[in-house]
């Protein structure tokens, strides 16, 4: 019988085998020294979370490369929006996200918006492309559309006129600083004086 034969090979083979009398290992005394990698991930972790964190890499709907994009916050006057549109406004700082990895684009838009935002920049023109020859097409374009109204710096969205890119192109109102709302206000407040 091959079954016997087998047993008591391996009956053999585990004779000498004792169980353990312990299974539990003390750690070696002495202090150890975290490598920079642990040392990076425990900065990053007590950072707290980046700006791009809040961008999803979750599956969007992928847009069609001619497709125009718009998005507009609750509280945006009809006017501004139309203005934006139309490309109306001075591009204070632009980006482009040709060439660049989903996750650079992430990374690099976040970090764009908020030095934008630190910096008092309100119009801004980010360049990703079409997408025409992406597989999936438009992939880019799509999380950059699906991104910005995920930022709460964002105010309104659409896409480019055709002298700043297009449908490959996206301009970008970004909300007033605290400072540029003060002078608001002033300047208001001087006019009806």
């Amino acid at each position: 019988m091959p079954h016997d034969n087998e047993l008591s090979l391996f009956m053999q083979e585990v004779a000498d085998v004792r169980p353990l009398k312990r299974d539990h290992i003390a750690p070696q005394a002495g202090t150890l020294t975290p490598t920079e990698a642990q040392l990076a991930r425990r900065q990053a972790a007590s950072a707290g979370p980046q700006p791009q964190d809040m961008l999803s890499m979750e599956a969007i709907p992928l847009l069609d490369p001619h497709d125009i994009v718009g998005f507009k916050r609750d509280g945006v006057q009809e006017g501004v929006y139309k203005k934006l549109r139309l490309g109306k406004y001075e591009l204070q700082a632009s980006l482009d996200l040709h060439q660049k990895t989903l996750h650079e684009a992430r990374v690099a838009l976040a970090q764009f918006i908020s030095d934008c935002e630190q910096r008092d920049i309100r119009c801004l023109l980010i360049l990703h492309g079409k997408g025409e020859r992406s597989t999936p097409r438009a992939t880019l374009k799509s999380h950059v559309s699906a991104w910005l109204p995920q930022l709460p710096a964002v105010m309104a969205m659409h896409s480019a006129e055709r002298r700043h890119g297009g449908s490959g192109a996206l301009y970008v109102l970004l909300r007033k600083s605290d400072r540029q709302k003060a002078e608001n206000r002033e300047r208001h407040q001087k006019r009806l004086g």
